[in-house]
């Protein structure tokens, strides 16, 4: 019998999807069919990763587009799984992630007038008006099954969708009896199906932008996710070095820049003080960025031109978001940085002088920065700090390692002290919701198994994670990985917001915030019985490295480990 969902399913392989993550119900029985039947014949369709959460098969799927630049499928119930993806959606469309996921839908028809009509009293109470509406505010395309006839047509055109630039996640819906309908196989050529070709400069910006670089005395580039691309990293650091340009790198979602390149002058985040480099910069290069800058704490000179460089330079789904620039360019930011590289190998009118005494100017900056750094990574008597553990985090790292950022109060700390060098190295979510971190390490790990995968979280951020479902999962698909957890008892973020507006108000005073987990769980055992975790929990900072080490080989042996490392409360 070959129906609709085995045409979906065929589908999902022709566009390069090799896992479904799934959590299933009873709009899936078409589906469950013909993968049984698949599997009966030795056919080769996506394997399916059975999730107890849909916020956790999100964010793997989310995960493992990441790490292996290919785009995978999430599967779930209806309406109501629809809204249990929660915030995984929300990161999936902010961080410009290629996912698609699949809802089934309640039955249509309710006395049996065709395969998978109406069987269970829940039929009648998951039927809503507009289940695509849900996601609509997050998603690059939605659309309803409607006939097994053209549902490889319309699986190929969302992928379309969800892979071009800029990207993100797309949405499918289709009732159980669309699914269960027999159909005849049509064929797809999925090389008429591919992304929309990468954004250029035009050639008149190109000859604009490289003269006023050439011509500024203090130019600056700032970026947060150019390193999506790891070949867009050279491409960086070339342009860099040849014009002695210094990097900022803002609320970065990715490696963007060698943290040891002499032309790296640190990182910003919600710090809430005027960046000098950016006050004396004469020209602003922002390349991938959503946030260069927070104005009402920290902004470029006001005579400075600012050039936008930027899949989505015009951020169309942030209603508020403006910053005046001499030129937006809509354009892939390896492509631009290739066009310019090759038009500065032609101009003969650079000031060499003035480059050589930049790169001194800017080099001694970077060495003081790193002497600060290493004065705020020693130990302190009194407890662990943010920037030891992390430290002592890069001291465990190798080359085949890859780190998960969800540390959100510590997020400028572990970006500063971690110091990533290689593309490809760190990802964040990209997004605000709290979660990812554990479902997008099994999706790392799954689509790098030989790669060691450390997922860096606060405390909030954990628990968010759904960890029992995270470690069953890591359990049973053998997907190892490491967890350490900044455990501050609390949400510390949400306390600096509220001294953010009111720093002398009553809160303050009566150090009432709501914010404290007290008493504290036992975090790390959470994922023990879960997953058959390696759990410890470190209080001191001379056992800290040991740890470390301990959860790094037990990962290596097929297990995975949490640390649960008490910082000072907030």
């Amino acid at each position: 019998m070959y129906t609709t969902a085995t045409a979906f399913l065929e589908a999902l392989r022709e566009v390069g999807v090799s896992h479904i993550f799934a959590n299933l119900g009873s709009d899936h029985s078409a589906i469950i069919e013909s993968l049984a039947q698949a599997r009966k014949e030795n056919r080769n369709l996506p394997r399916l990763i059975i999730c107890p959460h849909e916020m956790v098969a999100m964010s793997a799927a989310h995960g493992y587009a990441q790490v292996s630049g290919e785009p995978q499928a999430v599967l779930v119930h209806v309406e109501c799984g629809t809204q249990n993806l929660g915030g995984a959606v929300h990161n999936a469309a902010k961080g410009r992630i290629p996912v698609l996921i699949f809802a089934g839908a309640s039955p249509y028809t309710q006395e049996g007038e065709v395969r998978g009509s109406r069987n269970e009293f829940i039929h009648w109470i998951q039927d809503v008006f507009d289940q695509r509406g849900i996601v609509r505010g997050y998603t690059k395309y939605d659309n309803e099954i409607r006939s097994g006839d053209n549902v490889k047509q319309l699986v190929h055109r969302a992928m379309q969708f969800a892979i071009s630039d800029p990207k993100g996640p797309v949405y499918l819906m289709g009732a159980r009896e669309v699914m269960e309908e027999e159909t005849e196989p049509v064929t797809i050529q999925p090389e008429l199906w591919g992304p929309v070709t990468p954004c250029a400069l035009p050639p008149q910006g190109i000859a604009e932008l490289a003269s006023d670089l050439i011509k500024a005395k203090n130019p600056l580039i700032i970026t947060s996710y150019l390193g999506r691309n790891p070949e867009a990293v050279g491409e960086l650091i070339r342009l860099s070095r040849r014009l002695a340009i210094p990097v900022i790198e803002s609320v970065p979602n990715y490696m963007n820049f060698p943290a040891d390149h002499p032309m790296h002058v640190g990182y910003q985040w919600n710090t809430a003080k005027q960046n000098e480099l950016l006050a004396e910069a004469d020209l602003v290069l922002v390349l991938d960025s959503d946030v260069p800058w927070i104005p009402i704490k920290n902004k470029p000179a006001e005579n400075a031109r600012i050039y936008y460089i930027d899949i989505d330079p015009l951020k169309e789904q942030m209603p508020l978001w403006y910053i005046p620039s001499k030129r937006f360019f809509k354009a892939d930011s390896h492509v631009a940085l290739q066009q310019l590289n090759q038009y500065l190998q032609g101009v003969d009118l650079i000031d060499e002088e003035a480059v050589m005494m930049r790169w001194r100017k800017f080099s001694q900056i970077h060495e003081r920065q790193r002497e600060e750094l290493i004065r705020e990574e020693q130990p302190d008597p009194a407890g662990i700090t943010p920037a030891y553990l992390t430290a002592c985090v890069r001291e465990v790292m190798d080359d085949h390692t890859l780190v998960l950022s969800e540390g959100i109060s510590n997020y400028e700390t572990i970006s500063t002290h971690l110091q990533t060098i290689r593309p490809g190295s760190l990802f964040t979510s990209g997004g605000g919701s709290l979660g990812w971190n554990g479902g997008a390490a099994i999706g790392a790990k799954l689509a790098e198994p030989e790669k060691n995968v450390i997922s860096l979280t606060g405390d909030g951020a954990y628990l968010f994670s759904i960890p029992a479902t995270v470690h069953w999962m890591a359990n049973r698909y053998r997907t190892p990985f490491l967890t350490v957890i900044y455990n501050n008892r609390g949400w510390k973020s949400p306390k600096l917001s509220t001294l953010g507006v009111h720093p002398d108000g009553v809160a303050k005073q009566t150090g009432q915030f709501w914010v404290d987990f007290d008493p504290s769980a036992d975090l790390a055992r959470i994922a023990e019985a879960a997953g058959g975790t390696y759990a410890k929990t470190v209080k001191k900072a001379s056992e800290l490295k040991e740890a470390l080490e301990n959860g790094l080989r037990r990962v290596r042996e097929g297990r995975s480990a949490v640390l649960d490392v008490r910082l000072p409360p907030i």
